[in-house]
Protein backbone atom coordinates (compact mmCIF):
# COMPACT_ATOMS: atom_id res chain seq x y z
CA UNK A 1 0.00 0.00 0.00
CA UNK A 2 1.43 3.32 -0.88
CA UNK A 3 0.84 6.02 0.44
CA UNK A 4 -0.93 8.87 -1.16
CA UNK A 5 -2.41 12.62 -1.58
CA UNK A 6 -5.68 11.27 0.19
CA UNK A 7 -3.89 10.44 3.40
CA UNK A 8 -1.19 13.46 3.76
CA UNK A 9 -4.93 15.69 3.15
CA UNK A 10 -6.54 13.58 6.04
CA UNK A 11 -3.55 13.82 8.40
CA UNK A 12 -3.81 17.54 7.67
CA UNK A 13 -7.31 17.86 8.41
CA UNK A 14 -7.10 15.81 11.54
CA UNK A 15 -3.98 18.07 12.61
CA UNK A 16 -6.26 21.13 12.31
CA UNK A 17 -8.99 20.02 13.76
CA UNK A 18 -7.15 18.86 17.02
CA UNK A 19 -5.46 22.52 16.73
CA UNK A 20 -8.99 24.13 16.49
CA UNK A 21 -10.85 22.05 19.26
CA UNK A 22 -7.67 23.11 21.39
CA UNK A 23 -7.68 26.45 20.40
CA UNK A 24 -11.42 26.99 21.29
CA UNK A 25 -11.52 24.99 24.18
CA UNK A 26 -8.67 25.65 26.55
CA UNK A 27 -8.60 28.40 28.93
CA UNK A 28 -4.74 28.60 29.52
CA UNK A 29 -3.18 31.27 27.33
CA UNK A 30 -0.12 29.08 26.95
CA UNK A 31 -2.39 25.91 25.54
CA UNK A 32 -4.07 28.08 22.93
CA UNK A 33 -0.32 29.18 21.53
CA UNK A 34 0.15 25.48 21.40
CA UNK A 35 -2.91 24.54 19.62
CA UNK A 36 -2.29 27.28 16.90
CA UNK A 37 0.91 25.99 15.72
CA UNK A 38 -0.37 22.96 15.57
CA UNK A 39 -3.14 23.81 13.35
CA UNK A 40 0.23 26.01 11.53
CA UNK A 41 1.86 22.60 11.11
CA UNK A 42 -1.45 21.24 9.65
CA UNK A 43 -0.91 23.67 7.29
CA UNK A 44 2.40 22.80 6.26
CA UNK A 45 1.51 19.05 5.44
CA UNK A 46 -1.08 20.24 3.38
CA UNK A 47 1.21 22.40 1.72
CA UNK A 48 3.99 20.06 0.94
CA UNK A 49 1.68 17.19 -0.15
CA UNK A 50 -0.30 19.34 -2.20
CA UNK A 51 3.28 20.69 -3.88
CA UNK A 52 4.42 17.45 -3.98
CA UNK A 53 1.78 15.97 -5.58
CA UNK A 54 0.18 18.11 -8.14
CA UNK A 55 3.82 19.98 -9.31
CA UNK A 56 5.99 17.54 -8.44
CA UNK A 57 9.10 19.47 -10.34
CA UNK A 58 8.23 22.57 -7.96
CA UNK A 59 9.45 23.42 -4.76
CA UNK A 60 6.54 25.85 -4.44
CA UNK A 61 5.11 23.76 -1.15
CA UNK A 62 7.64 23.75 1.06
CA UNK A 63 8.68 27.24 0.12
CA UNK A 64 5.54 28.43 1.73
CA UNK A 65 6.17 26.25 4.40
CA UNK A 66 9.53 27.97 5.47
CA UNK A 67 7.42 31.05 4.97
CA UNK A 68 4.81 29.53 7.39
CA UNK A 69 7.65 28.13 9.91
CA UNK A 70 8.78 31.84 9.90
CA UNK A 71 5.84 33.58 10.77
CA UNK A 72 5.08 30.52 13.16
CA UNK A 73 8.30 31.40 15.33
CA UNK A 74 7.59 35.14 14.95
CA UNK A 75 4.32 34.55 16.50
CA UNK A 76 5.17 32.14 18.86
CA UNK A 77 7.99 34.82 20.13
CA UNK A 78 5.54 37.65 20.18
CA UNK A 79 2.63 35.31 21.96
CA UNK A 80 4.92 34.28 24.84
CA UNK A 81 6.34 37.63 25.40
CA UNK A 82 2.79 39.38 25.59
CA UNK A 83 1.42 36.31 28.04
CA UNK A 84 5.02 36.68 30.45
CA UNK A 85 3.62 40.47 29.83
CA UNK A 86 0.49 39.76 31.23
CA UNK A 87 1.22 37.14 33.94
CA UNK A 88 3.47 39.62 35.74
CA UNK A 89 0.93 42.43 35.64
CA UNK A 90 -2.22 39.75 36.18
CA UNK A 91 -0.35 36.55 38.35
CA UNK A 92 -2.74 34.73 35.61
CA UNK A 93 -2.98 33.17 32.28
CA UNK A 94 -6.60 32.44 32.12
CA UNK A 95 -8.07 33.71 29.33
CA UNK A 96 -11.29 34.28 30.76
CA UNK A 97 -9.74 35.94 33.65
CA UNK A 98 -8.13 38.80 31.16
CA UNK A 99 -9.79 42.23 30.71
CA UNK A 100 -7.29 44.57 29.75
CA UNK A 101 -9.50 47.65 29.39
CA UNK A 102 -9.56 47.39 33.05
CA UNK A 103 -6.84 47.88 35.18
Amino acid sequence: MTIGLNHYLILSAVLFAIGLYGALSRRNAVAILMSIEIMLNAVNIAMVALSQYVVPGLLTGQVFAVFIITVAAAEAAVGLAVIIAIYRRRQTVDVEQLDLMKW
